[in-house]
């Protein structure tokens, strides 16, 4: 799928542009998924009509949108929402759908490739046990991959989103061939997050410190993938840094790294019945800036504190860990959602790839637990504590600072912190700094460094070494391609 659309320039950034907006248009849903944070099933109450839903699209072209994906619940469950795809193609942005496809039929796919879909993703959590035991339908792995078959099949840009929990990664390699074989050139990664369901079967969610395992497994997957086609591309929620964030965040541009969450200021999240979030996956309770039913969807853009926290936040309001990390001013604590699911506020997330290592460096590890369960709403979230305990049969050494133990219930929720600060005017957004990486570890580092304060290499002589191999690879490619045109020159006709 071409996503290239969707990297943000500075001037996007700097003008708040919602360049991508993930659209949820019904929460009707033919799928039961013991994971879901929105509760799917039944439609809302008052879901926009097809009028009201041409006017968010013809607001959101005037704005600069660049890519609008369509999610439900299940997106074609709604009768107009191929109609709601050619008002969008008919503004040149690019639409796309994301499906669990278990009824996606050859019908809905011609019908949505007339009126011009760009893409069909398709979301596969796994091998067919497990997937179709997490969708909660029996069947419906099989016919996931169907859909995705059929659509490949008749041209649409296909890829596929899964969501890794505590039982996804023994069937990640395999997960992959198979989604190969079946025609996706894309795969986005995501963890699962305790919201709605999940918080039900907190059992499925990973722990911070399986991050050890996992990202080493992704790291291999992305590079046999870029073997046979498949790009993996990794969700805001996998993080952060450590000796892999160099490959995938830039589509293998190592230039773009991580800068920090995107909500609100050039991510935009729309719910069925027209309130207007940051980010289509935080809670609507304390994330919703207003509805368009109410005020234009512009004006909620500009105006609502509730959608500007991203806007705002700076090193100030990070708590633990994350308040004392050497990314802070960069990462600004990774993805609100995934903390704010656990902890009622963002600021501080344990999912994170430098984190975990430098914890293990010490002997220790963190582990959520589940505190409270979550009401019965859509994107409602539960409670958990956050534990940091001695890794089994490791001795532990040089303790991360007392402000890891801060309790989540003493802290005042971000997007209410943050209310009453002035948003920057456009032209003035925050652009996260840019990093360059340190070639002895692989490790991102300032610019201004001479040192890496990761592996202690002289950042300078790191990097002739590096340019040095790079030049010997490039030579022997060089050699080899000149010794096998002389053999196939050499050999006789015929």
């Amino acid at each position: 799928m071409d996503r290239d659309n969707r990297l943000r320039s500075e001037s996007d950034f700097r003008d708040f542009i919602p360049v991508h907006v993930v659209w949820e248009i019904t929460l009707a849903c033919d799928l039961k998924c013991i994971h879901c944070g929105s509760r799917a099933g039944a439609r809302r109450e008052r879901e926009l009509s097809t009028a009201e839903c041409f006017d968010v699209i013809d607001r959101l072209a005037r704005m600069g949108t660049r890519e609008i994906t369509l999610i439900g619940g299940e997106a074609y469950l709604r009768a107009d929402w191929t109609a709601l795809v050619r008002r969008i193609r008919d503004h040149g942005i690019l639409c796309y759908i994301q499906t669990g496809g278990r009824n996606l039929t050859s019908r809905r796919l011609a019908e949505a490739r007339e009126a011009g879909l760009c893409g069909v993703g398709v979301s596969v959590d796994g091998l067919r046990d497990l997937h179709d035991e997490l969708r909660g339908v029996p069947g419906s792995f099989d016919r996931a991959l169907d859909s995705l078959r059929r659509a490949h099949a008749m041209g649409f840009a296909t890829s596929v989103n899964t969501q890794i929990g505590a039982r996804t990664m023994r069937d990640l390699p395999e997960l992959m061939h198979t989604l190969i074989d079946a025609g996706a050139t894309r795969w986005q990664v995501q963890l699962t997050v305790a919201m709605g369901n999940a918080v039900e079967h907190a059992e499925e969610l990973l722990q911070p410190y399986q991050l050890l395992e996992l990202m080493p497994i992704l790291a291999e997957l992305y590079v046999e993938g870029l073997g046979r086609n498949m790009l993996m591309t990794v969700g805001n929620n996998i993080g952060y840094f450590g000796p892999f964030e160099h490959l995938w965040r830039g589509f293998g541009d190592e230039r773009i790294h991580f800068g920090g969450c995107s909500a609100g200021q050039t991510t935009m999240g729309l719910e069925a019945d027209g309130a207007v979030k940051g980010c289509p996956s935080l809670a609507t309770q304390g994330y919703t800036g207003g509805n368009v039913r109410d005020r234009p969807l512009e004006e909620i853009w500009d105006t609502a504190p509730e959608i500007h926290f991203a806007r705002l936040r700076s090193e100030k309001d990070l708590w633990g860990f994350c308040a004392t990390c050497y990314y802070a001013d960069v990462c600004r604590a990774g993805c609100t959602w995934t903390a704010d699911s656990l902890f009622g506020r963002g600021g501080n997330n344990p999912y994170c790839h430098y984190r975990a290592r430098q914890l293990e460096s010490r002997g220790l590890r963190e582990r959520v637990l589940k505190k409270s369960p979550a009401p019965p709403l859509p994107f409602a979230i539960g409670e958990f504590e956050l534990v940091l305990e001695p890794i089994p049969g490791r001795a532990v050494s040089d303790p991360p600072p007392e402000v890891t133990y801060q309790p989540a219930e003493r802290l005042v929720p971000v997007n209410r912190l943050v209310r009453g600060r002035p948003s920057p005017p456009r032209g003035e957004g925050r652009v996260a700094p840019q990093l360059a990486l340190c070639r002895g570890c692989h490790e991102y580092i300032y610019p201004h460094e001479t040192v890496c304060p990761h592996c202690g290499a002289q950042i300078a002589e790191a990097e002739l070494h590096y340019q040095e191999a790079a030049r010997r690879r490039a030579q022997v490619m060089t050699d080899l391609r000149v010794l096998l045109d002389e053999i196939q020159a050499a050999r006789p006709p015929g």
